[in-house]
């Protein structure tokens, strides 16, 4: 007889940022991971190299960002364009611009850059604090769900890269961020549909240089008689250097071609006269061709998963300069989307998994993750399509630039443009991921059908994320990032925009005396631990998958938290806050988080923000049963229990 198979909740296959980030999500939430690498070491030099604002918001809401920070990145605030003096004598500066403009509101207005191995070493370690490391190297051979074991179908097989010491262990769940030669999707027959097939062939350098050229700690796009570079600055005095070295555009086009360090040095010499520039050293080097590919499916059965580069590959452009039509090579700038994307892609399975797993989902959830990223990843490919079309056609103006990064519109012909220039900032900044209608993200298709359900003026968007907003904790008089208050937590997200107390007080005592009905969507997933749970238990007091923020338009000074709270709401004593913060660009707005939500300032509604930090959707906040009656109904399209009135009449 056979021993039986060690089992896990799920292996990961590849320690790159998709799977390693998987990973950190779910042994922050106790989950038992195998997680293997072929590589003998984590990743040394080369590689994704910029984390995107959106990405840096997430690192931040999981305490991750202060480790990013430790390696002093560079920061990227603006992009330098350069082009030929019309004498062709050399290149000269013709123009800056945000690398995140201040119509985006982000908290990190810049582009973080490091490399790929540094941030890496941050998620290891608190992978490591956790309880889970990476085997290496180990790959993987082979895989199947045979359902032999229903609570574990898959049946994942291993070998020592170098001793071919072979092990096989069970799981719920495999997951593959092996990146673009991946055995899994191989395995699974499924296929990478390329879009835009390879065009141009890059190579890249990163070293340490000695340079005149002014702009060299600034991310720069460089046009000469001589060809095309894109300059990178990175942490400890590197620089990368991407050189386009071939085009599909060439007579004698070939997508193998090949250039050793030399030879791109030595382009990059001639490109920057009248500057001069020379490698203390060269620390990676590599040459390859760019094209835009995504996979055809992300899983076939819910079990087994891709996420990450082998999935998708893109290079979004992030200035409307990169694609003008004259006779120079233009190129095909990388804005470090593929890195960004993965994060994401690990987040959105991450959370949905854990809400199957613990039992508040249905496993019908885990059809929204193929549903949701694979969509993000062609819409990403089809802007980049729509980007390179319309700058075919004319080069827009300084005024047309200026306009765009002020938020400002300046006569019809201009409107394309400066339409497709935010476009661009959202997609290349991650604030432009926009989930369709499904379960999760409300819409008047949806299950509920509630009047209820986004309220006339709200600026919200579900499936979009949620706005920024500055507020006072009142219990401590911080001030506070309201997005930021909760963590990566596996938990809904349950903001009670409550008004004006006087106002809403009534609103406020029924809604909390309706969640604590039995079959509300609140009271059904209750802790079982409820009477033991420490005082201290900031977030999740009362059930492990839903926080509570509550937020006054009122001064700080005039909330008694127990005196106009039920206790509910007042056990939530370290997320309840006062809309008092002043903003200047809203001089005659009151309670400026109420208003950038869209909310009425006196009564107030309630924001439902998915784990991951979308909106799924946006109530009304009434008197009487209304306002959770129809959160019973949104909830009971998620989750594994019938709610609410529904519960009662399935009991009839």
């Amino acid at each position: 007889m056979s021993l039986e198979l060690e089992k896990y909740d799920i292996v990961i296959v590849g320690a790159g940022p998709v799977g390693l980030l998987l990973s950190v999500f779910l042994a922050r939430w106790g989950y038992k991971i195998k997680h293997i690498d072929n590589r003998p070491t984590p990743t040394i030099t080369g590689r994704a190299d910029g984390i995107q604002p959106r990405s840096l918001d997430l690192l931040r809401n999981m305490k991750l960002k202060r480790h990013i920070m430790e390696y002093e990145p560079a920061r990227v605030y603006e992009v330098a364009f350069w082009d030929p003096r019309k004498s062709g004598d050399g290149i000269y500066r013709t123009g800056t611009w945000a690398s995140c403009p201040k119509f985006l509101d982000s908290r990190h207005p810049f582009t973080t850059l490091l490399h790929q191995g540094l941030i890496e070493r941050v998620f290891i370690r608190d992978l490591n604090a956790n309880g889970t490391d990476v085997q290496r190297p180990w790959t993987i051979t082979g895989f199947q769900n045979d359902g032999e074991d229903p609570a574990y179908p898959v049946q994942v097989d291993f070998e020592h890269v170098y001793t071919k010491e072979k092990e096989s262990v069970r799981a719920k769940y495999l997951f593959s961020g092996e990146g673009a030669r991946s055995f899994v999707r191989e395995q699974l027959g499924i296929k990478i549909h390329h879009k835009d097939p390879f065009t141009h062939v890059w190579g890249v350098v990163d070293g340490v240089v000695r340079t005149n050229f002014p702009d060299i700690k600034m991310k720069c796009t460089i046009h000469s008689v001589f060809g095309s570079i894109m300059i990178i600055p990175r942490e400890n005095n590197l620089v990368r250097l991407y050189i386009q070295i071939a085009s599909s555009t060439d007579p004698d086009w070939n997508p193998r071609k090949q250039a050793t360090a030399e030879e791109v040095q030595a382009s990059a010499k001639r490109i920057l006269q009248p500057y001069w520039i020379d490698w203390d050293r060269v620390e990676w080097y590599s040459v390859y061709p760019i094209g835009q590919g995504i996979a055809e499916k992300y899983t076939l059965d819910h079990r087994v998963f891709l996420g990450g580069d082998c999935c998708h590959t893109h290079s979004v452009s992030v200035n409307p300069r990169s694609r003008l039509v004259t006779k120079l090579i233009r190129p095909k700038p990388k804005a470090g989307q593929g890195m960004n994307t993965a994060f994401f892609d690990a987040q959105n399975l991450a959370w949905k998994i854990h809400n199957v797993e613990s039992g508040f989902a249905d496993r019908s959830l885990l059809e929204s993750y193929e549903l949701e990223r694979k969509q993000i990843a062609e819409n990403l490919l089809d802007f980049d399509a729509k980007y390179a079309a319309l700058f075919s056609q004319r080069k827009p103006s300084a005024g047309e630039v200026s306009a765009a990064s002020q938020n400002s519109q300046a006569g019809d012909e201009q409107d394309e443009f400066i339409e497709l220039f935010k476009s661009s900032c959202e997609f290349t900044s991650g604030y432009g991921v926009a989930y369709g209608p499904n379960a999760i993200n409300w819409s008047p298709e949806h299950p509920a059908q509630s009047a209820l359900f986004h309220p006339k003026g709200t600026s919200l968007r579900t499936g979009r994320v949620m706005l920024n907003a500055n507020v006072t904790r009142v219990v401590d008089a911080n001030v506070a990032h309201l997005e930021q208050e909760i963590p990566v937590n596996g938990s809904f997200r349950i903001f009670l925009f409550a008004g004006v107390p006087s106002v809403t007080k009534e609103a406020v005592a029924d809604l909390c005396a309706n969640m604590q009905k039995k079959n509300s969507f609140y009271k059904a997933f209750e802790r079982p631990d409820i009477s033991s749970v420490s005082y201290h238990e900031r977030h999740n007091p009362h059930s492990h998958f839903y926080t509570i923020c509550t937020v006054f338009a009122a001064p700080r000074t005039s909330i008694e938290i127990v005196e106009i709270l039920p206790p509910l709401l007042a056990r939530y004593s370290s997320h309840v806050y006062a809309d008092d913060i002043e903003d200047i660009r809203k001089p005659d707005v009151k309670a400026v988080a109420h208003a950038k939500m869209g909310l009425d300032q006196e009564r107030g509604g309630i924001v439902i923000v998915r784990p991951d930090g979308y909106v799924g959707c946006v109530v009304k906040l009434v008197e009487g049963s209304g306002t959770v009656d129809a959160l019973d109904q949104y909830f009971s399209a998620i989750t594994s229990k019938a709610l609410g009135k529904a519960e009662l009449q399935a009991q009839l």
